[in-house]
């Protein structure tokens, strides 16, 4: 369950239910981030923590959650605010176990890359974390494939602790991120693979139909009005066509079809409501065929092929 939307699109309340309902349903994975939501009016970034430590608190449920957040954008003023140097990865991790009010996270990510920094240095940095036991595992999310394999080769080469999962951008309407070149490295590497947005800011959930790009406002730049082209609502039809067919939501039929990709772990979705999570969890249920697959392959190929896949209206 991502987290992205606590304390923004969804206010505690309703965050508290979202939450409930995932671990009713069996889940145990939360994936946060220090910054979520520092773009909304009014929020600094740490409110998705707080909100994730104040529902473990009040569910008495921390030993059973497996919690994950990630750092390095900004956080507070001055040199070391944000980045992957080790002055703020110590003091970034100080302030979310606060928020989380844990003693220890078991996944801490780099959110993106630092070009400022070593490797070495913000390997080095975890390493300290995970000795002093603030830290189980490292991960990295919105990694290039030449720096994702640099930074394993640093961590080899140095001893240090290597990255274990990647968090990448992937759906079927975002497939060449991941599926080009990070796929074989993750594979490679023995990595957990956890790809973010796999419902594409919920334009494969089917709520929004072809026509309406001028009433939808996206929220953030590079939002759902991206999929709104002749490839995106290509991909769509052939996903309400599949859920129609097996009785089931667009959206649980996306996140079938991304379980179904060899080195693909666990998706991180994403809601505002329990209704919005019930239409997401019949993917551990649905078991696509060969035929189906093909389609959703076929459909989604320009997205995975050089070319602009965003071409067309």
């Amino acid at each position: 369950m991502g987290s992205m939307g606590f304390g923004w699109t969804a206010d505690e309340a309703a965050s508290f239910a979202v939450l409930d309902a995932f671990a009713e349903a069996g889940g145990n994975f939360i994936d946060t981030a220090d910054i979520y939501s520092n773009w909304a009016p009014g929020n600094s970034g740490g409110g998705a923590e707080r909100i994730v430590g104040r529902w473990m608190k009040a569910r008495g449920n921390r030993d059973s959650m497996v919690i994950a957040t990630k750092l390095r954008g900004r956080m507070w003023d001055g040199p070391d605010g944000d980045g992957l140097g080790r002055a703020h990865v110590i003091r970034a991790c100080e302030e979310s176990l606060r928020r989380l009010q844990v003693d220890t996270i078991d996944l801490y990510q780099a959110h993106w890359f630092d070009e400022r920094v070593p490797i070495e240095e913000t390997l080095q940095a975890f390493e300290e974390l995970v000795t002093a036991g603030k830290v189980r595992h490292i991960g990295a999310s919105n990694y290039r494939p030449h720096l994702l394999k640099q930074a394993l080769d640093v961590a080899a080469g140095a001893s240090l602790p290597a990255y274990a999962t990647l968090q990448p951008h992937h759906s079927l309407v975002h497939r060449r991120e991941y599926e080009e070149e990070l796929a074989g490295i993750c594979f490679e590497a023995g990595m957990g693979v956890i790809p973010y947005s796999p419902l594409a800011g919920g334009f494969l959930t089917g709520k929004y139909e072809k026509g309406e790009e001028k009433r939808v406002r996206s929220q953030r730049a590079g939002g759902v009005k991206q999929y709104f082209t002749r490839d995106g609502w290509s991909v769509l039809a052939k996903v309400r066509e599949v859920a129609a067919a097996r009785g089931t939501t667009p959206s649980a039929v996306a996140l079938a079809w991304q379980l179904s990709v060899p080195g693909i772990s666990a998706p991180i979705v994403g809601a505002n409501t329990p209704q919005q999570f019930a239409e997401q969890l019949p993917a551990l249920s649905v078991q696509l065929s060969e035929d189906e697959l093909s389609g959703l392959y076929a459909a989604s190929d320009p997205f995975l092929h050089v070319g602009d896949p965003h071409s067309g209206s």
